[in-house]
């Protein structure tokens, strides 16, 4: 059997026109690597998975009966995988000719790095400035209360999104996004993939974090240029529930990093959080009944984190 040098997974859900754009520019891209293109369709009802079946007979496609979310879906994908190196590919891209060829000529030039991301463009060609540091103990104050919206929580912010970097020059960095992300196939086993208690968000913090902690550092090339439809696949999530498993998910990572003190300090900042949207309720201007009662209902799901 030929040896494939990239195998690309690609998540599809209800995002039909975008996943097939996304396809036609991984056809367009002239290759010098053997590449394969996995798909996995998480249950679309919009008819993507037949969509992706008719017009690409080359592609790999894995249906799922319902939305495994991002994080086991590409775990799912990985096994389906034979490539030396992977590519985490969000289905709202479009690869700008020769830019996943320049991430494995990379990685195999330089085999201390971990993993290796894109410069990221909007759709005008304007560059997104969305790379970070790996979040700390500050971070969650900064998210969740109002401490962030104002110096000097604002400079702290600023520093955790890397708004010191123009994006326009190559550099090790530990947490790009993970839109577009190549890392070795034995890297990806090694740390058992991406971790499923994080379904849909902190995945790719977590990730990285786990292969600088090995000491294996990651490079954001800015030779390589991907076209990002920003916010297209999550911006389908419902409001509420995405708030809700942030919340959730962001409890996960912190007890998974930063053991029993780091959870200790969620709960407090929680309770910040708790506090001040109690507030808004009662004394802040008037919302509909609809929004009250998501805002509640996003509360009932913090006393539930807290008391876990």
């Amino acid at each position: 059997m030929k040896k494939i040098d990239l195998s690309v997974l690609i998540l599809s859900w209800n995002t039909k026109d975008l996943t097939l754009a996304c396809l036609r520019a991984l056809e367009q891209d002239k290759t010098r690597y053997s590449r394969e293109i996995i798909v996995v369709d998480n249950g679309s009802h919009d008819g993507s998975a037949d969509a992706i079946a008719e017009a690409f007979k080359n592609v790999t496609l894995i249906r799922n009966p319902d939305n495994r979310f991002y994080a086991e879906g590409n775990n799912q994908a990985a096994r389906a995988a034979t490539g030396e190196y992977l590519c985490l590919l969000n289905s709202d891209t479009e690869v700008k000719p020769g830019a996943l060829d320049q991430l494995v000529d990379f990685l195999k030039q330089h085999p201390d790095y971990g993993g290796a991301a894109p410069k990221l463009l909007n759709m005008d060609g304007s560059v997104q400035k969305n790379c970070n540091r790996i979040i700390g103990w500050i971070d969650p104050l900064l998210d969740s209360t109002s401490f962030g919206r104002v110096p000097p929580g604002t400079w702290l912010a600023r520093r955790t999104r890397m708004k010191d970097f123009d994006h326009q020059h190559s550099c090790d960095i530990e947490q790009p996004p993970a839109s577009v992300f190549v890392m070795s196939r034995s890297d990806y086993e090694s740390l058992g993939g991406l971790d499923t208690e994080l379904a849909l968000y902190f995945n790719d913090v977590d990730l990285c974090r786990r292969l600088l902690m090995r000491g294996r550092k990651i490079r954001f090339v800015a030779e390589a240029e991907v076209f990002h439809h920003e916010g297209a696949s999550t911006g389908r999530y419902e409001e509420k529930k995405r708030s809700i498993d942030w919340f959730r998910q962001r409890a996960h990572y912190y007890r998974k990093h930063h053991g029993t003190l780091g959870a200790q300090w969620l709960k407090v900042v929680m309770r910040l959080y708790e506090a001040e949207q109690l507030a808004r309720i009662k004394l802040g201007p008037r919302v509909g009944d609809e929004e009250r009662a998501a805002m509640c209902e996003v509360r009932a799901e913090v006393r539930n984190v807290l008391s876990g």
